[in-house]
């Protein structure tokens, strides 16, 4: 369980790295888990305090049109890394090889980070930028809530996360295809 807790928590690092962090810090600080050595130094106050204001910074500037294309930009990096981290992290003293763990957490993280990133500039274009704050908000809640499941119900938020990943990569490649339809069906331009 420990694994699935660990592997599903790499989906909300995709959307905001730093409440999977700062949940999987406040858990192995308060004892709620035990992280893979050297990780457990997650749950040192310095690092809650360095995530909880990097989190501040993340949900004030994802709610701003612009800002957030840069902002995406940036996390580009660290999403996949967070994700990556708290994979390995939070998966307990298993048998699956640390570098494993990583590597999926951070396909993962990467995955539904590319997916949001993609995302976002269609909906502040087709909204004017209105969309922006309202998206952005229940990304957060999604975030918080996937993560917290993670650890109430790793087997559920497991078969959830992967389910909503593959209806993510059919939609996508359903659009896609549209558009290649509707691009061959178009006159050629003279």
């Amino acid at each position: 369980m420990d694994i699935l807790t660990g592997i599903t928590l790499a989906a909300p690092a995709g959307v905001n790295a730093y409440i999977p962090l700062l949940a999987v810090a406040l858990a192995e600080r308060f004892g709620w888990v035990q992280l893979r050595q050297p990780f457990d130094l997650l749950g040192s106050w310095w690092f809650i305090a360095l995530v909880g204001i990097l989190l501040v910074v993340e949900l004030v500037a994802d709610k701003v049109p612009a800002v957030d294309h840069v902002n995406d930009a940036i996390q580009t990096f660290i999403r996949p890394a967070a994700g990556g981290l708290v994979a390995v992290a939070s998966s307990g003293e298993g048998r699956v090889a640390p570098w494993l763990l990583l590597a999926a957490g951070v396909l993962i993280a990467g995955g539904v980070h590319a997916v949001k990133a993609s995302a976002r500039p269609v909906i502040n274009a087709a909204t004017g930028g209105v969309g922006a704050p309202v998206v952005s908000t229940a990304e957060d809640v999604g975030a918080a809530g996937v993560t917290v499941m993670a650890f109430v119900l790793p087997l559920l938020t497991f078969l959830v996360v992967a389910a909503g990943m593959a209806f993510a990569v059919w939609a996508i490649v359903r659009w896609r295809r549209s558009r290649a339809e509707k691009r061959s069906a178009a006159p050629p331009a003279t």
